[in-house]
């Protein structure tokens, strides 16, 4: 996805490009396209590659946490861990 959002930017460039020096060539079913109309397309095609690439960035950085999770060892406390109730009974019978 994240190849298509950026070729998607390229054609967005593209557009506002051949778009402001030749509208016709772009709009060709219109007999006199307006420029505005070129400037909305790419406009509308920028944003829409800015979407699919923030998407992109986003599952690519998802993948790579749960990736790391699955590689990184589970850990154990070293240190045993006594029972508060142990301890308790351990003070009244020193008493």
């Amino acid at each position: 996805m994240m190849v298509w959002s950026i070729n998607l930017l390229v054609l967005a460039i593209g557009i506002l490009i051949v778009g402001m020096i030749k509208p016709h060539w772009i709009l060709f079913w219109m007999e006199k396209p307006k420029r505005i109309a070129i400037i909305i397309l790419s406009v509308v095609l920028f944003m829409a590659a800015a979407v699919m690439f923030g998407e992109a960035n986003k599952e690519k950085q998802q993948k790579s946490t749960t990736q790391i999770e699955e590689l990184s060892p589970k850990t154990t406390d070293k240190v045993p861990t006594v029972k508060v109730e142990a301890v308790n009974e351990e003070k009244k019978e020193g008493e």
